[in-house]
């Protein structure tokens, strides 16, 4: 037996990674009594954390960028 994490939409079950099952495979599903919260944040959440600043304590960092390349 494997646990196979899904997303269900419009009423379906969608795996999130491939299953090697045949076609019209009778599956059980064990379905929690409080689903997570939506997973796959929004992008306006992707967006709000991307425009934190974040203190490195240095101004210009694209002069120390060499410093950091194989």
């Amino acid at each position: 037996m494997k646990t196979v994490a899904a997303i269900y939409e419009n009423g379906v079950f969608r795996p999130l990674e491939k299953v090697e099952l045949p076609e019209a495979s009778q599956v059980s599903v064990l379905v929690p009594d409080e689903p997570r919260a939506e997973m796959r944040p929004t992008l306006a959440a992707v967006y709000e954390v991307l425009s934190r600043r974040g203190d490195s304590g240095f101004h210009d960092l694209a002069e120390r960028h060499n410093e950091h390349q194989p």
